[in-house]
């Protein structure tokens, strides 16, 4: 009798390990988050009002969003199990792929298409928020003008965060562990677009970014120690913990140096030499271009393309020097703060289980 009941099994399928519906729910890219649609419902019947043209032509944008987010939609989630040509793809197959097909250069085709499409999709939303906020601050909706030029911005982060995963992720040097959770929360990313660690950093960084551009950068002595210490004392508990923890290493201070002065390594040890032979104590950033005889975008502006634009430069400057061991960071400042913030996170968790 006990043999008869031990052998007589029920057949189930293995897919009903996986709640392939309830993941189909959550795993929907949605165009605007719930913040960013109740400030797009409040705008779009001002303008309608204002201008009826303009209205429409808001309204066909969005359609096409919505479009766009349904076709992507209909690509398989990166974080079920799939069948694919003979093979099965799994989260685990994927993160592995990150780890190990990840090199020095372009890694677009790498990436699933889902990532790609994506990234469209972000790109296009950016714009149009963009595009709404540029219209508020025209019909002299100052409040709206506001809050819709900071959901650009915090969009612009979740394209930022998905460039520095993919930094640390190459990271050899990086721990095993550290380097599949930043895979996984790639993942997670390229699935709906937001990240938890976003919300924790964008804020961080933009504030820097902030307070950097109403600093005027004795650019002498090139330390930038007086602009940090007014910039730290504006930021979080986070951000100043990092400060304390990390600025003494050569890395993150040249990366420092880069994001708070606005030029590269380089051109930072150019302008000491040259300020050094010619005697000069300091340099506003109005003379920068002249003194290292090469135009520079040292005095960018809050608009998030400047953000982005400047921050790959000094990715690509970055990586540029880690191919050719150069001297440098071969990291951003990004890199660094994210990478302190999953370890502050690791440590927390550990310290959580041990307390119990």
């Amino acid at each position: 009798m006990e043999n008869e009941n031990t052998n007589n099994f029920e057949k189930v399928d293995i897919n009903s390990f996986f709640d392939v519906q309830e993941e189909q729910e959550t795993s929907k890219v949605v165009i605007f988050t719930t913040k960013q649609q109740i400030l797009v419902n409040e705008i779009m019947p001002i303008i309608q009002k204002h201008d009826s043209d303009t209205g429409e032509n808001f309204r066909n944008r969005i359609s096409d969003l919505q479009a766009l987010a349904s076709a992507i939609n209909r690509f398989p989630s990166l974080l079920e199990r799939h069948s694919i040509i003979g093979d099965v793809r799994t989260p685990t197959s994927l993160i592995d792929s990150l780890i190990e097909h990840l090199d020095s250069g372009d890694s677009t085709l790498q990436l699933p298409s889902k990532a790609n499409l994506g990234k469209g999709l972000l790109i296009a939303k950016m714009h149009t928020l963009s595009s709404l906020s540029r219209q508020a601050n025209h019909l002299g909706e100052e409040k709206l003008y506001k809050e819709l030029e900071t959901e650009t911005i915090s969009s612009m982060f979740s394209l930022l965060v998905e460039d520095v995963y993919l930094n640390l992720i190459r990271d050899a040097s990086q721990p095993m562990e550290f380097r599949r959770e930043w895979a996984m929360s790639l993942l997670l990313l390229w699935e709906h677009w937001s990240d938890q660690n976003i919300e924790d950093v964008a804020p961080v960084l933009q504030s820097v970014w902030t307070a950097r551009r109403k600093l005027a950068p004795a650019f002498g002595t090139m330390m930038g120690t007086s602009e940090l210490m007014m910039i730290s004392m504006q930021m979080d508990e986070q951000w100043i913990q990092f400060i304390k923890e990390k600025l003494g290493e050569p890395g993150v201070t040249q990366a420092m140096e880069e994001f708070l002065f606005g030029i590269s390594y380089e051109q930072i040890q150019t302008l000491k030499n040259t300020l050094r032979t010619k005697g000069i104590a300091s340099i506003g950033r109005d003379e920068v271009s002249k003194f290292l005889g090469e135009h520079v975008k040292a005095d960018a502006g809050l608009d998030y393309r400047d953000f982005y634009s400047l921050y790959t430069v000094r990715r690509d400057n970055a990586r540029s020097r880690g191919r050719f061991k150069a001297e440098g960071p071969y990291k951003t400042l990004e890199d660094y703060f994210i990478q302190f913030v999953t370890e502050q996170n690791k440590e927390k968790q550990k310290n959580d289980t041990f307390a119990k």
